[in-house]
């Protein structure tokens, strides 16, 4: 599971400082999540590979959120895309998008299709045989969903000596790695325990950009690989939280503490700010294991 941050800042994008856009590379897939102003350039400056994006994910419709969705979809058009695109995001985001391409006259040369929500409650987007993609309901000033990417449980790990002692055929290896027992030809049955081991843990990623904090959504991000969690200010601006519905670095942490994830990473900080290692001290008094999102940072796990 690799994630680059495209961008992290909040607001008006600056020189040095692009909005929130991330990019997850996970079993294969490459998900885009958020696009605000500047993001294909970033994509570029990443290397990544346009056409690799098959599925756009929009957490709400602030225009540090979403306004490099228009650019990066013409742009497509212009390159001569042929594959689907898919965008989910808020109810709202099909008719913001149309609308500026009908205007523009400009006509996609392959499948832009949309899926909105506004549901408050987690809901399943995606599914295939590696993962899951679902929101997680989140709390800011307008409709705001987070995003939960969750690989399903792989294949266990085969002990060979073992199902060599039991004169098991290799012919068998393929069911008795996916979980199954094996039935001897005298109906003895071998339990799947005794011919495996563990297989390695799923990987998860959970993306929560703007919201007030927000207890609640601990159940569902527990034990997550790694947690995004907004932090746009620092615990000397906690009062304007409740005004703004955003999040300080020490109320990330708390969530993160809260849901047991492996790593927090912090990001969509207040221009107000210059110093950015001030988030993570302030975070890691709660959450040992934070880490700040900076532009172009590529976290591995």
């Amino acid at each position: 599971m690799k994630l680059t941050i495209l961008g992290c800042h909040s607001a008006t994008p600056r020189d040095n400082a692009r909005p929130t856009a991330q990019i997850l590379e996970m079993k294969g897939h490459l998900f885009l999540i958020d696009c605000g102003e500047g993001t294909q350039m970033a994509l570029r400056r990443n290397k990544v590979k346009f056409a690799r994006i098959k599925h756009v994910f929009i957490s709400h419709l602030h225009g540090d959120h979403v306004y490099g969705l228009i650019g990066l979809i013409s742009t497509f058009c212009l390159l001569s895309r042929e594959s689907d695109l898919t965008v989910y995001g808020p109810k709202g985001i099909k008719e913001l998008i149309l609308v500026q391409l009908k205007l523009a006259g400009v006509y996609t040369s392959f499948s832009l299709r949309f899926r909105e929500s506004e549901i408050n409650t987690p809901q399943l987007l995606l599914e295939d045989d590696s993962l899951t993609v679902t929101t997680i309901p989140l709390e800011h000033r307008i409709f705001t969903h987070g995003f939960l990417f969750k690989e399903k449980p792989g294949d266990r790990h085969l002990d060979v000596v073992a199902c060599q002692e039991h004169n098991i055929d290799k012919a068998y290896y393929r069911k008795i790695k996916q979980g199954h027992d094996h039935i001897q030809e005298d109906g003895e049955v071998i339990e799947n325990e005794l011919l495996t081991t563990d297989g390695e843990k799923p990987k998860s990623y959970a993306f929560c950009s703007d919201t007030i904090y927000k207890e609640d959504i601990v159940p569902q991000i527990t034990g997550v690989t790694a947690l995004y969690h907004e932090s746009t200010f620092l615990k000397s601006h906690e009062h304007l939280c409740e005004k703004t519905k955003h999040s300080t670095a020490e109320q990330a942490a708390k969530i993160a503490l809260k849901a047991k994830v492996g790593t927090l990473i912090l990001g969509h900080y207040s221009s107000r700010y210059g110093d950015y290692e001030l988030f993570r001290k302030e975070a890691q008094e709660v959450f040992q294991n934070s880490e700040l999102a900076m532009d172009g940072k590529v976290f591995k796990f």
